[in-house]
């Protein structure tokens, strides 16, 4: 072992032994995963190796918050904006890179693994895409160590738009008129119909890449988040950037807008 890993390694260990000793892990993290087109560009490669080395760097992560017994992690694999605004031959290459990803995640992980739970515009995706979304969702039915968001077609003002939606849909299947309606709508009523609807809320959510916004991830479920950004690019994010957002998340005294 090199000198400088020797010391990521005990550095590791030290930020570990912090965090045990202060307690207070979260239930729920959010990724935003970024960078991976940057960090292929800035090496000369093409951008589909910055998304395939993006895609290994989840099973890291997934080991990493099992290890803390994180019960439920929300990874942004695709937005709706780049649905649409990304190439098409760029996109069709990121949706089979997804495809293949979430599948090797259904298949291989153990018993006691993340179950997988599709969230975004699944309507919106190329069939197969979806199919294999909800293949991979089927197959990790049965796994018991926690709940992995994947999203993919995702964007925070579509998935509240259509939890209104379907908040509605089901009033007026209850015969009530748009008055009535109006008068039962509440935050509770309206996060009963979000895609995370029956997970606790996110309590950290982090961004790599140096870029400082949400760009609308879980943009309801995260009034009460703390926010952590690296300026590590996602194919770079080490286990110690990973230690460190949790250590930044534990040193603070979360006020929930009190």
């Amino acid at each position: 072992m090199g000198g400088s890993a020797l010391l990521y390694r005990l550095y590791e260990r030290r930020l570990a032994a912090d965090l045990r000793r202060r307690g207070g892990t979260p239930r729920h993290i959010g990724v935003i995963l970024d960078g991976n087109r940057r960090w292929a560009r800035e090496l000369g490669m093409d951008t589909s190796m910055g998304h395939r080395r993006g895609a290994a760097q989840i099973d890291h992560l997934l080991a990493w918050a099992a290890e803390l017994d994180i019960p439920v992690v929300t990874l942004w694999l695709l937005s709706t904006e780049n649905l649409l605004g990304r190439h098409p031959d760029e996109l069709a290459e990121l949706l089979g890179i997804i495809e293949e990803k979430v599948t090797q995640l259904a298949r291989d992980a153990a018993p006691d693994g993340y179950r997988i739970v599709p969230v975004g515009q699944l309507d919106a995706l190329p069939e197969q895409t979806r199919e294999r979304l909800l293949a991979a969702e089927q197959v990790s039915r049965s796994h018991t160590g926690g709940v992995l968001h994947v999203a993919v077609g995702y964007g925070g003002r579509e998935e509240i738009a259509e939890a209104v939606q379907r908040l509605l849909a089901e009033y007026a299947d209850k015969g009530l008129d748009l008055a009535g309606a109006a008068e039962r709508v509440s935050p509770d009523e309206i996060a009963r119909h979000l895609y995370t609807a029956g997970m606790p809320d996110p309590d950290l959510v982090i961004r790599t890449s140096g870029e400082v916004r949400l760009s609308g991830f879980l943009l309801w479920q995260s009034a009460h988040a703390e926010y952590y950004f690296a300026d590590t690019y996602w194919p770079d994010f080490r286990k110690v950037d990973f230690l460190r957002a949790l250590r930044s998340y534990a040193q603070r005294q979360r006020r929930f807008g009190r």
